[in-house]
């Protein structure tokens, strides 16, 4: 008799998951997941409507997820997947895609329209039409809300202590790229893209680097030649030998020396000043002494003898 697997291990949900029968192994097997709700140590917006997988199948991606909950699991929404290990969903896609464009992977809400991360400029063409996750690996599922995210972790429980049989990749057959022989066989076309699209990648690439290093030149320059609010100029790598031009730091001098002219106006103002206070009180001084030596003198002559 097989041992009876809990229902929960400390606060996971555990979930049987059958998975069906493959040519390279012709039996039915079960694998367990893990679930729970999300607490992550500096919880954002999407805390409240994500929950925590763990143990995820190794051939798990983002269609298998959503299959798995709005086909099996009481019809619960999912917004988007983040896998361990894994680039963010929420990112935008390469903008050169590879000859044969990887299924499963979606634009999400909010990148349509606008333009690419600065992270993701000019990245090369995937060389694999499919990730596969690391065994035990964990991913985080954010629902479209709340009460979503509370009915799945709800069904998975009724699922589980009911005996219900949950199929992995149910309803994901032709949306996700096959696996096995012909998984290599992809990835060996892929590792050889079009020309035309790598010279693509590659130009890009090089236009954003020489955009990205004349910012940062003229960024240096700057340092070079504004002071801080303390009076103090950064010192930088490169001298005044960098890559400033010689005309625009003359003209960011000048700038910056109209803006300091007026504290250093102010500056000699206050000098002044207490220039002349103190030679008010040098004077005030002498006065007193003076005074003090003449009714010194005038009393000697009073009681002067005769």
């Amino acid at each position: 008799m097989a041992p009876k697997v809990p229902l929960n291990v400390a606060d996971y949900t555990v979930l049987p998951l059958a998975v069906p029968p493959l040519p390279t192994y012709p039996k039915q097997t079960t694998h367990y997941l893990y679930l729970r709700q999300y607490n992550p140590k500096v919880a954002d917006a999407d805390t409240p409507r994500s929950l925590f997988l763990v143990n995820i199948p190794i051939d798990t991606t983002e269609a298998h997820i959503r299959s798995l909950f709005a086909d099996q699991l009481g019809g619960a929404r999912v917004e988007y997947a983040e896998f361990e290990g894994a680039r963010s969903s929420r990112k935008t896609t390469a903008p050169v895609a590879p000859s044969v464009p990887a299924k499963g992977r979606k634009r999400k809400r909010g990148q349509d329209g606008g333009g690419e991360d600065e992270e993701d400029v000019a990245k090369l063409p995937e060389t694999w039409d499919r990730e596969l996750r690391r065994s035990g690996s964990t991913a985080v599922v954010v629902f479209v809300d709340r009460a979503s995210a509370e009915m799945a972790l709800k069904e998975a429980r009724r699922a589980a202590k009911g005996g219900k049989e949950v199929v992995w990749g149910k309803g994901v057959e032709g949306k996700v790229p096959v696996l096995g022989s012909a998984r290599y066989l992809q990835h060996h076309t892929l590792r050889y893209p079009d020309k035309l699209a790598l010279q693509r990648s590659i130009d890009a690439y090089m236009t954003h680097f020489a955009a990205s290093e004349a910012s940062r030149s003229r960024a240096l320059a700057r340092q070079r030649q504004v002071p801080d609010e303390d009076g103090f100029i950064t010192v930088t790598r490169g001298g005044r030998t960098g890559p400033a031009r010689l005309e625009e730091a003359q003209q960011k001098a000048e700038e910056q020396k109209e803006k300091q002219k007026g504290k250093e106006d102010f500056y000699r103002f206050q000098t002044r000043e207490k220039k002349k206070e103190r030679a008010g009180e040098l004077v005030r001084a002498f006065e007193q002494d003076r005074r003090k030596v003449e009714e010194m003198r005038r009393k000697r002559g009073r009681f002067k003898p005769m």
